[in-house]
């Protein structure tokens, strides 16, 4: 500790003392983030049988994130207990590492560390993800195979509109877009899709039941693709005097 002054050793020693007695107390006060007592306790239940799965679920979480607190809470205090200890026996201030003295403003910032900035052991998050996260993002991840090349069938997302069309307890707030205003207009990609197909021209090239004498079904959405140049009238001529004699959409 010789590159540290007696007032600096000190100074560290009292930040040191005021943040043990500041995470003991808080233990004392809170009981130890509540994990004196049982779920059974926490949750004022004999038994869960009783209640919703998800109330079960809430309170595992609970528990959880009460236990990592009060690890975290402990493994502090540690530290701060080796770094008393270090004061004491006077190597306080030195790496671990590389036995070089921390500087003074490192020791300000975290007074409890043992290492220099240098051999500061990794913090960063892992790459090594769940697998399940493959899965669940994006939106209808296990289903969706709207970003596959090779894809272009029913998948869960034409499902789901589907099913959104009869209706759902979500608001215009809740929708997808960001302009959105009413009830009418909320199906996810609802403007931008033929209902039932994949394709456009899938809604009006009609076969027999063997694939064969293909027809076109002159529709809105016949028409519409022709208007915007999208194809041409190769398969049969367009005889219709009355432009609307076919709509079937």
């Amino acid at each position: 500790m010789a590159h540290l002054t007696s007032q600096q050793i000190q100074s560290l020693r009292s930040q040191l003392l005021v943040e043990k007695r500041g995470i003991e107390h808080r233990l004392e006060q809170n009981d130890h983030y509540g994990l004196s007592g049982s779920m059974r306790f926490q949750t004022g239940e004999l038994s869960p049988i009783d209640n919703h799965p998800g109330d079960v679920a809430t309170e595992m979480y609970d528990r959880e994130k009460d236990i990592s607190l009060l690890e975290h809470d402990e493994f502090q205090l540690e530290r701060i207990d080796s770094a008393l200890h270090s004061i004491e026996e006077g190597h306080y201030g030195t790496c671990a590492v590389c036995q070089q003295p921390i500087p003074y403003e490192r020791m300000q910032a975290v007074p409890y560390t043992k290492y220099c900035k240098k051999h500061q052991p990794e913090t960063v998050v892992s790459d090594n993800r769940p697998v399940e996260e493959e899965f669940l993002a994006p939106a209808f991840g296990r289903t969706s195979l709207d970003e596959r090349d090779d894809q272009n069938g029913f998948d869960g997302e034409d499902a789901w509109q589907i099913v959104e069309s009869w209706g759902t307890s979500n608001t215009p707030a809740m929708a997808e877009g960001r302009d959105i205003d009413s009830y009418d207009v909320m199906a996810i990609e609802a403007t931008d899709e033929v209902e039932g197909c994949v394709e456009a021209y899938e809604s009006f090239v009609a076969t027999d039941i063997y694939g064969h004498d293909v027809s076109i079904v002159r529709n809105r959405q016949y028409r519409q693709y022709m208007e915007n140049r999208e194809g041409e009238g190769l398969l049969e001529p367009d005889m219709d005097s009355d432009p609307d004699s076919n709509d079937l959409y």
